[in-house]
């Protein structure tokens, strides 16, 4: 067969450029609770899509980590995707109590926005409880890099079983990787494998996967300078890059890596309802 002709045929067999527009206008995205960071992402946090989330200790990555897993949840009268969560928790570091805290303040928005004007208010109130956000949370500890690995193995089993399952969230993706394994080459390997199954899991059920990550130590250019950890490989398992880091007393998200958007930082802020717009807000996002 004329080589022309075949690709032809493999494409009208296949998806259009138009099927693929029509796709990303259906996108459904999940929100940071702070506009500015949203804006950034085009809209929030992309389903069917792999996002990395890193910086620093004390940047805020666990608080973004569990205000997504609630966010998810908002209901789809309320603009939300009416979700649930899978938040893999590898260093012990997943809170109950800022759960309800952050659900408790994500109702109270909802219950105080326009949404929930015209409606039965005392209704509204009685179905929403910070314990039902809990409760479509699926909280899995893993304490070795072996463990990781079978739950991750797991996860398609589970969401078919539980399609209502919106996002995925690793915190963190690195801590087992880099605690306990000596041959890199043979780490990388794992690492390119479980990347692909949660690239097939966001595709397959049109959630969004999250992973946090840490931080390490470059030597580039005749300095130490701070770096994501795993590795160059590592930073194309994901879709989306976001670097959290401190500029001054205040917290910024800088876009580092997308296939449809242009880089650039935003301001956040991490108070006692959750992730919120920076205090000084007056600051415009700045574009890089």
């Amino acid at each position: 067969m004329d080589p022309v002709r075949e690709i032809v045929l493999l494409f009208s067999n296949g998806w259009t450029n138009c099927d693929c527009l029509r796709e990303e206008q259906f996108v459904t995205r999940i929100t940071t609770s702070c506009e500015d960071l949203d804006n950034i992402l085009g809209g929030g946090i992309n389903c069917q899509e792999v996002i990395e989330i890193g910086g620093v200790p004390g940047i805020g990555k666990t608080q973004l980590g569990i205000q997504l897993a609630v966010n998810v949840q908002i209901a789809l009268e309320c603009g939300g995707l009416g979700g649930k969560a899978i938040y893999i928790d590898t260093e012990g570091s997943f809170m109950v109590e800022r759960v309800f805290q952050i659900a408790e303040a994500c109702i109270e928005d909802l219950l105080e926005s326009r949404v929930f004007q015209q409606k039965d208010y005392q209704a509204c109130r009685e179905s929403m409880q910070p314990q039902t956000f809990l409760t479509n949370i699926f909280y899995f500890r893993v304490c070795s890099y072996t463990e990781q690995i079978a739950l991750i193995n797991y996860l398609e089993k589970f969401i078919t079983e539980n399609r209502d399952v919106k996002i995925v969230i690793i915190d963190s993706v690195t801590f087992h990787f880099r605690q306990d394994f000596d041959d890199l080459a043979l780490r990388t390997r794992v690492l390119s494998g479980m990347a692909l199954k949660l690239m097939k899991l966001a595709k397959s059920f049109s959630l969004a996967v999250v992973l946090l990550n840490q931080v390490t130590t470059k030597f580039t250019e005749g300095s130490f300078q701070l770096t994501l950890a795993l590795g160059d490989s590592w930073s194309h398992a994901c879709t989306n890059r976001v670097i959290l880091y401190w500029n001054g007393s205040e917290r910024f998200a800088y876009l580092d890596k997308s296939p449809s958007l242009r880089s650039a930082s935003a301001p956040y802020s991490v108070t006692s309802k959750g992730i919120r717009v920076a205090s000084s807000h007056c600051k415009k996002i700045r574009m890089m």
